[in-house]
């Protein structure tokens, strides 16, 4: 066989693998929506009717659509950190702790200084948030790079502590003034101080311009992880540790840096809901984003571009879930059991396409050296995109 047709057939090989790995995530969304339309049947609910109810309340009006970008919001600064954490070879399950504490240190900040200007006081209030959840998530990083603690553990941890943390000052320190003066003790912060709220896109609904930057922060993280010096090595400590380590990569430091700035995403979020959504601290902010920001990003193939359409599908389910509870009567459990098993079901078809994608690397390499060419082996100055 020539080496033209050898070469045709590998890049054929090659664009219906890719075409299979795209095309499992939305076969494995498709397959926990048959799962739970079977659970709707042995409710007596017609799965038909229930998903159209979910699509209308998502995507079928202004309202709806303006709910899922905004949903998509702290879904996507989420998701964001988890591809620099996965990239780097860290596990942060610690989203919805980071989310808590750095809400908490955007409203705190932003009460404390009531007569700074806006152009000042939203800036300082948002690095507030993120630098707070980039604490949150470092502590989990040092452990691991240091101590070798568990990252999975240690972010479960530290988020039943910010749960706490939370909890005692809603109830102590930063409990609403007004609510104390009523007796009605509701646990929530006084509002915010006008300035800081982030501006309405969109009059008489939620949807805030935090999207943009979002999607701008996606952007710029793409070029973090695929055009400098810092991401390649983030993504050399997480293909092979070993092997970064023998190129001479502070392993222990990129494993840190990689929590680091993954807590930071996920405690802008925070800073973003409390700024942009509730204009105060309250209990539940988090929505759950910390764990579905992770399936978001896995959807979106723990690509930073990626991660934008997948954490507009998810802000979708999110809000149609609720539209077809309501419309349906669809019990709140059954709900929460959806969503269990998109996240079962799109997790499960990750690992089939990494494994998949390690059977193809494999093949390439023998292709390679049974061939008449030589193997070529990507050096550090290549750093190309996984």
């Amino acid at each position: 066989m020539s080496m033209n047709a050898v070469r045709s057939n590998r890049q054929r090989r090659r664009l219906i693998g890719q075409l299979i790995d795209i095309a499992l995530p939305l076969l494995a969304v498709a397959a926990a929506l048959l799962t739970g339309a079977f659970l709707l049947l042995l409710l007596g609910v017609n799965p038909l009717d229930a998903y159209a109810a979910m699509f209308r309340g998502a995507f079928g009006n202004t309202s709806g659509i303006t709910q899922t970008l905004t949903k998509m919001t702290p879904l996507l600064l989420v998701a964001l950190g988890i591809c620099i954490a996965f990239r780097g070879g860290m596990i942060n399950i610690g989203g919805e702790g980071q989310i808590i504490v750095g809400a908490l240190a955007a409203a705190a900040f932003s009460l404390a200084l009531p007569e700074w200007p806006r152009w000042l006081l939203l800036p300082s209030t948002l690095t507030a948030g993120a630098l707070a959840g980039a604490v949150w998530g470092g502590i989990a990083g040092v452990l691991k790079a240091r101590l070798n603690v568990n990252e999975i553990l240690s972010t479960v941890m530290l988020n039943a502590i910010a749960l706490q943390l939370m909890n005692f000052l809603l109830r102590g320190p930063m409990l609403d003034p007004e609510q104390i003066a009523a007796g009605t003790n509701i646990p929530q912060s006084a509002a915010l101080p006008q300035q800081v709220w982030i501006t309405r896109l969109m009059p008489r609904t939620l949807l805030h311009s935090g999207i943009i930057y979002a999607i701008i922060l996606a952007i710029i993280v793409y070029l973090l992880l695929w055009r400098t010096t810092i991401g390649y090595r983030i993504r050399a400590v997480g293909a092979n540790p070993a092997a970064a380590r023998y190129a001479g990569i502070p392993v222990r430091t990129y494993m840190t840096l990689s929590m680091t700035l993954s807590g930071l995403f996920a405690g802008l979020a925070g800073a973003v809901e409390v700024t942009g959504v509730h204009h105060r601290m309250i209990e539940g902010l988090s929505g759950g984003y910390g764990f579905s920001g992770i399936v978001a990003a896995l959807f979106g193939k723990l690509h930073p571009l990626g991660a934008i359409p997948a954490s507009f599908f998810f802000g979708g389910m999110l809000v149609g879930a609720d539209k077809m509870q309501r419309s349906m009567q669809v019990p709140s459990a059954l709900i929460v059991a959806l969503q269990g098993l998109i996240v079962l079901f799109v997790v499960s078809s990750d690992i089939f396409v990494r494994r998949r994608s390690r059977r193809r690397v494999s093949l390439e390499q023998d292709d390679a050296n049974t061939g008449d060419q030589p193997l070529i082996v990507p050096t550090a100055g290549h750093g190309g995109e996984r």
